[in-house]
C-alpha cells in the first residue's frame, strides 16, 4: 500500500511542477523516506535526479513555447553549480554520524538533513501561501546580475544539502530581478532545477549506493506528471492551485518536524 501511494505521489509531484515550477519536488525527499524507507543521506542524491530529469522533460514544452529565458538560466546556473558541487562534494561528506548531543537527545547527520528539510518546507509554504504584489509589465527594473548570481549560489547550496530543486526561490528571483514574466519564470526555472540538480547528482555516483531501478522507475511517474501538469497549465491557472499547495507544504513540514523530534510517534 506505501508503494502505491508513494507513486501516486510521485505523478502529483510531477503535477505539481508542470503547473507552477515549484513547490513539487519538496516534497521528494519524504516520500522516498517515509513511503520508501529511503535513508535520508541517500534520499536527497535520489532526489536530486528525479527532480532533474523530471524538470528537463517538463521545461522542453516551455522551450518549444520559447518561454525560456536562455541568457538567464546560463547566469542563475553559473552560481548554482557551484553551491551545489560544495555541498555534494565537501560539506555533506565532512558532516559527522553524530552532529551534536542535548542531554540525552543526540541530532545525527540524517535527523540534521530531515529539520532542515522541514524548515525548508515551512519557508516555501509561506512564499506558496502569501499573495505578493502582481508584477506590472509597464514597471522598469534593472536586470540584477549580482543579486541573481548570490541568488543562484545559495539556491545551488540548498539543492545539494536537501535535495530540492528550490523553486519556490527561483521564481521569485526570476520575475522581480532578471524581469522575467511569470510564464517564462516558470520554464526556466524548470531549465535551471534540471541543469543544477543533474549536476548535483553526478557529485553522487560512486560514492553512494544507487538502485537504478527504482530511481527510472520513480522517474517515470514523476515524468508523467510534468507532462500532464505542462499540458493543464493552459487550461489551470497556476496562480490559483500554488495557495492551496502552500497549506499542502505547510502541514507535511510541521509532520516531519514532529515526526522527527519525536521519533516515529506520530
Amino acid at each position: 500500500m506505501a508503494e502505491v501511494i508513494g507513486f501516486t505521489a510521485a505523478v502529483l509531484i510531477g503535477i505539481t511542477l508542470g503547473l507552477i515550477g515549484a513547490g513539487g519536488s519538496i516534497l521528494t525527499v519524504p516520500v522516498l523516506v517515509y513511503l520508501f524507507g529511503v535513508a535520508p543521506s541517500i534520499a536527497t542524491a535520489y532526489s536530486l535526479f528525479v527532480v532533474g530529469l523530471t524538470a528537463l522533460v517538463g521545461s522542453t514544452t516551455y522551450m518549444r513555447q520559447q518561454l525560456v529565458s536562455y541568457k538567464t538560466a546560463v547566469i542563475f546556473s553559473i552560481p548554482s553549480f557551484a553551491g551545489v558541487f560544495l555541498a555534494r562534494k565537501l560539506i555533506m561528506p565532512a558532516i559527522p554520524p553524530e552532529v551534536v548531543a542535548i542531554g540525552s537527545f543526540v541530532v545525527t547527520k540524517d535527523l540534521g538533513i530531515m529539520l532542515l528539510f522541514s524548515a525548508l518546507m515551512l519557508m516555501a509554504s509561506v512564499s506558496m501561501i502569501r499573495k505578493g504584489e502582481p508584477h506590472k509589465e509597464g514597471q522598469v527594473r534593472n536586470f540584477n546580475t549580482a543579486l541573481i548570481l548570490i541568488e543562484g549560489f545559495a539556491v545551488g547550496l540548498l539543492t545539494g544539502l536537501v535535495g530540492a530543486g528550490g523553486g519556490f526561490l527561483i521564481i521569485p528571483a526570476l520575475v522581480i530581478l532578471a524581469r522575467v514574466p511569470m510564464k517564462m519564470a516558470v520554464g526556466t526555472s524548470l531549465l535551471i532545477i534540471a541543469a543544477k540538480s543533474l549536476f548535483g547528482f553526478t557529485g553522487d555516483i560512486g560514492t553512494t549506493p544507487i538502485d537504478w531501478l527504482f530511481l527510472f522507475k520513480f522517474s517515470a511517474f514523476t515524468i508523467s506528471g510534468i507532462v500532464i501538469g505542462s499540458y493543464a497549465g493552459r487550461r489551470i491557472s497556476g496562480s490559483k492551485l500554488k495557495p492551496a499547495f502552500g497549506w499542502f507544504v505547510l502541514a507535511m513540514g510541521v509532520y516531519v518536524f514532529l515526526k522527527e523530534v519525536l521519533g516515529g510517534r506520530v
